[in-house]
């Protein structure tokens, strides 16, 4: 295995810590560059980079000596709009042009299934239209957009599309899961929850990261839905997690209908955390075709919905004490659960 010097961008967030960890493991050298602290114990074997994607003065200082840039760094749904334009967009491009300036050997983007939108059917392929839902799904599809013009100048560009990914350090969206297994309570989702749902683990991401750096040229330089090999319903997901956490608590349906029309009050007053692309989605089927990755970089996933969620679980309870109380917009903190605590009181 020939050691490369990496670059991850928003190495200080859930997906850049779990990145970081496993290149780490496989003998390789790595740079993080966050705006956020380094705060992990890994901190005395990355170079670590604190400063903002887009000031384009610190790039000399974040790409000296890279092979390889992974680019992780978002500014998340929740973010003011402005915000998820600048960085998603306008830190994309910088990046992108800094990394073709400095020869870099190739440059993987991570971007996100959030660019089909609400598709009509599935399961959905990397050939499908982009049609991205609100500012973040919209930034998302902009930025292949760019993606697409660097690749046509030659720069060696993988595009990941994840499904939402879970694992150690997830909070964000799912640790309201969590939260309602922890304190023994029932768990609502909308409709009856037998739509079947596609999620993946972090170490599977991690892992078709890893083959779009190692990989041949050619056969890495496009675009790659990533997803779970095994999964089913969403009820059937989530009641992994009530099981493991043993009170013998239920998934229990919302009718769809006046469920979405309440939340869409609820975002309009920002009295919930869940955006447009959750709500519209959660009671649809939801899933990815994965035969390209695992066919030409032979990607194979070892996770799947279920073992992925009660591994997430399991990290959560170990780090209960210590989970941080201030709501946040990224995916290591909590967000503010706004009037969606309350359901609790009838659960």
């Amino acid at each position: 295995m020939t050691k490369q010097r990496f670059l991850v961008t928003g190495g200080a967030g859930f997906m850049g810590i779990n990145l970081i960890r496993y290149l780490l493991e496989r003998g390789h050298e790595v740079r993080s560059y966050d705006i956020a602290p380094f705060a992990y114990p890994e901190a005395d074997r990355v170079d670590v980079l604190q400063g903002d994607i887009r000031e384009k003065g610190l790039h000399p200082r974040a790409f000296d000596g890279i092979d390889v840039v992974v680019h992780c760094a978002a500014a998340l749904p929740l973010a003011d709009p402005a915000e998820i334009h600048s960085t998603n967009v306008g830190g994309a491009l910088s990046l992108m042009e800094t990394a073709q300036e400095m020869g870099i050997d190739r440059y993987i983007h991570i971007s996100s299934t959030a660019v089909y939108g609400i598709p009509d059917h599935h399961p959905l392929t990397e050939d499908d239209a982009m049609h991205g839902v609100g500012p973040y799904g919209e930034s998302k599809v902009e930025a292949e957009h760019l993606c697409a013009d660097f690749r046509a100048r030659g720069l060696c560009l993988p595009i990941l599309r994840p499904k939402s990914f879970v694992g150690p350090e997830r909070l964000g969206a799912f640790e309201l899961l969590y939260d309602f297994a922890y304190d023994g309570h029932n768990f609502p989702v909308l409709g009856k929850g037998d739509n079947i749902y596609q999620l993946m683990d972090v170490e599977d991401l991690c892992q078709a990261v890893y083959l779009c750096a190692t990989g041949d040229k050619a056969a890495v330089n496009d675009t790659f839905n990533v997803g779970a090999a095994r999964y089913g319903s969403l009820r059937d997901s989530f009641q992994a997690v009530l099981d493991r956490a043993g009170h013998g608590k239920r998934i229990i349906g919302f009718p769809v209908g006046p469920a979405i029309a309440i939340l869409r009050v609820l975002e309009a007053l920002h009295l919930s955390p869940l955006y447009k692309w959750i709500y519209e989605t959660a009671a649809t089927d939801s899933f990815v075709s994965i035969d390209k990755i695992t066919t030409r970089l032979g990607f194979a996933p070892e996770h799947s919905n279920e073992e992925a969620l009660v591994r997430n679980y399991d990290w959560y309870v170990e780090n209960h004490g210590r989970i941080s109380t201030h709501a946040g917009v990224s995916h290591r903190v909590p967000w503010k659960k706004g009037a969606l605590k309350l359901i609790r009181l009838v659960l």
